[in-house]
């Protein structure tokens, strides 16, 4: 079973996360599987933040080749054997993407990018304008054409570190602790400056490792540790409509989606993305917008998410939403994670600033992180995702 709150003197580990969202449950899972002892704490629930927010989707349609696609690629194929590992009741289900195009224009633009995909491996499949049907029944008429992608899946979020983390101290060699509703105050470190552990307002742990996966919160707990990571909230809603029949077979949005996924800009974005769930409710994003940890309802967000969606399904016109919700993607200024060892720190990791693709990449981010961990060869170049390279912006002066 999962362990409590501790009691007398400071409990050791190989490796202490914060974080027990995704990210942070697949951190402990596959550093358990490796034969380590892996204390998580929380200051929440298990999936309490960005990640119990989270629609669950497992993308590759949305990246442009380079390290995330690879990083999106590499955690397909993990996902893949979880779901064979972990009880179905992850909702994995690998229903596929499809972006369509308003315009002939759009959709050469779809065909440039579909292009770069394939050869970086990715399964994308041009649909004609008379065949979408074919794929959605319910979609609007009158579109170019779009592209389906097998590869795109999708879980339900929160159970799925829910599994995570229950199958991290259920088998394999190593063991989980567990420590919820404790907040982390301190970064504890020895007379060199190297990771010792952590101290909250129920005690310490002590272990000679630290990984932050604590997504949008990935700065503060950076900046216990006496560092700087610049991870900021990006807020988005989604509304959810009340359970349907199946209305939307795969996950449909629109080629905008992919420049509003890859822009920096602080404003809001809002992009139809569509999609249904096997409980029945229909989710629908997506917005994007920096206004810190503000979590305000915004009606002007619902209502451009609901005029988009239901340009794209007009049926939807009917249906009635039942419930919305806000949540932070953990941004960080080129688009990539932070993950691996801070070389400011020793002793510190870090496993955040995925945006809004924790969820898809969480697999892929704990095998890194237990290679690390292990001193074992990394399933891909780890390079690109350095937390290095943001203290060498902070060293480099401007010109």
């Amino acid at each position: 079973m999962l362990t409590g709150h501790p009691s007398g003197p400071p409990e050791f580990s190989d490796v202490i996360v914060v974080g027990a969202g995704v990210v942070g449950a697949a951190c402990a899972y596959y550093a358990a599987r490796s034969g380590l002892h892996v204390t998580v704490i929380d200051r929440g629930p298990v999936a309490g933040g960005t990640t119990g927010a989270g629609e669950g989707n497992l993308l590759v349609s949305d990246k442009e080749p380079g390290p995330e696609l690879e990083l999106a690629l590499l955690s397909t194929e993990l996902w893949r054997d979880l779901a064979t590992r972990l009880p179905s009741r992850i909702e994995y289900e690998r229903k596929g993407g499809l972006v369509v195009a308003s315009t002939e224009g759009g959709m050469n633009a779809l065909r440039d990018f579909a292009a770069e995909q394939r050869h970086a491996g990715v399964e994308a499949v041009e649909v004609p304008h008379d065949r979408l049907a074919d794929l959605e029944p319910h979609l609007a008429p009158g579109l170019a054409g779009g592209f389906h992608y097998p590869q795109d899946a999708q879980v339900q979020p929160a159970l799925a570190a829910a599994h995570l983390l229950r199958a991290a101290d259920g088998k394999g060699p190593g063991r989980l602790t567990l420590r919820l509703g404790e907040e982390v105050t301190a970064v504890l470190t020895g007379a060199s400056g190297e990771v010792r552990g952590v101290r909250t307002r129920s005690g310490e742990a002590r272990a000679p490792y630290v990984v932050n996966a604590t997504g949008t919160w990935g700065g503060q707990l950076a900046r216990l540790a006496g560092v700087e990571l610049p991870v900021l909230p990006r807020r988005g809603f989604v509304l959810v409509t009340e359970p349907l029949p199946r209305v939307v077979r795969h996950k449909v949005y629109s080629a905008d989606y992919v420049a509003d996924v890859a822009s920096g800009s602080a404003a809001l974005q809002t992009s139809a993305v569509v999609e249904g769930t096997p409980a029945g409710p229909v989710l629908i994003g997506a917005s994007r917008e920096r206004v810190g940890f503000d979590r305000t309802l915004s009606v002007e967000v619902l209502r451009r998410l609901a005029a988009q969606a239901t340009r794209l399904f007009p049926a939807l016109a009917e249906v009635r939403a039942i419930r919305a919700y806000a949540g932070f993607r953990p941004y960080l200024p080129d688009h990539l994670p932070a993950i691996g060892p801070d070389p400011r720190v020793p002793g510190l990791l870090h496993a955040c600033g995925h945006e809004g693709a924790g969820i898809g990449l969480a697999p892929a981010t704990g095998l890194l992180i237990a290679a690390v961990l292990t001193g074992r060869d990394t399933p891909l170049c780890p390079g690109p995702f350095a937390p290095g390279r943001f203290s060498r912006e902070a060293s480099t002066p401007s010109p």
